[in-house]
């Protein structure tokens, strides 16, 4: 990553990389770049999940290796690494070094260039922020966390074997693990998956949870819609609509149906996408 030409940056945690996050970004030049402070509790966007939502380098600075710096320290250390830096973007809640006591207006005082201050972003009266997303995926709201991250939520993982019975007794599934990455509220999701390195999305119904109904076993499992799906090492699974919530059935004929039900609601919600 060539940085001799950054000359504005954004400064933050940036996990999500939503909206609120982009209209930061929106504030940057052709020679921008982002900075991404890593707090250890990342999990919208783990490790460099981020860079798959902007088009601008990004640089990474874990927490706990600079948050002994003074406001003093920390400028500088932005400075040596952007040596053609001019122009800092941050959020109207910005605080930098130690404890936390330097805001965005000792930022304005420390820096010689140009500190853009960007306010709260709302949607429908309600302030986006990464926490609010985090809350609206565990009860399972995704159609309200995708309007604040201003894309589909996204998760990632390698596929391992499953139970065995999805093939024989009720449909085909691909079995995930996707560590790092915070998991949906169980139930079932109509959504979209990208299988290993493919560059298009299948439409697909996604189950997370508990599997109440057999092993009682926690499982991510896909079932591609239409399609037969060969073996698979990786996949993303992109949230569009919860379904339903996870329950328990008195038999797998009664599971089998209910699952049936969800192919045919995800069809529907999945048919307006070009995919």
């Amino acid at each position: 990553m060539d940085l001799s030409k950054v000359d504005s940056i954004a400064i933050g945690g940036f996990d999500g990389m939503h909206v609120g996050h982009q209209s930061l970004f929106g504030e940057l030049g052709a020679h921008g770049a982002i900075v991404v402070i890593e707090t250890g509790y990342a999990n919208l966007t783990p490790s460099r999940e981020r860079e798959h939502y902007t088009h601008y380098p990004i640089v990474y600075y874990s927490l706990e290796d600079i948050r002994h710096l003074e406001g003093e320290e920390f400028v500088a250390m932005l400075q040596k690494r952007f040596p053609h830096l001019k122009k800092i973007v941050v959020g109207y809640d910005f605080h930098f070094g130690k404890n936390r006591r330097y805001s965005h207006a000792n930022l304005g005082e420390l820096f010689m260039g140009e500190v853009k201050v960007i306010e709260q972003v709302c949607i429908e009266g309600d302030s986006v922020h990464s926490h609010k997303i985090r809350a609206k995926i565990q009860i399972g709201d995704i159609s309200g966390a995708n309007r604040f991250l201003g894309h589909n939520y996204q998760i990632k993982g390698s596929a391992i074997k499953g139970q065995g019975i999805g093939k024989t007794s009720l449909v085909p599934t691909i079995n995930l693990e996707c560590p790092g990455f915070l998991l949906p509220y169980e139930g079932v999701y109509a959504a979209l998956v990208r299988l290993d390195e493919e560059e298009h999305f299948h439409p697909c119904v996604v189950f997370i949870g508990h599997r109440v109904t057999t092993d009682g076993r926690y499982a991510i499992e896909i079932h591609v819609l239409g399609e037969t799906i060969g073996v698979c090492t990786t996949a993303s699974i992109s949230f569009v609509k919860f379904l339903r919530k996870n329950q328990k059935f008195d038999s797998l004929e009664l599971l089998k149906k209910a699952i049936e039900n969800d192919i045919q609601k995800a069809k529907k919600e999945l048919s307006h996408l070009s995919l």
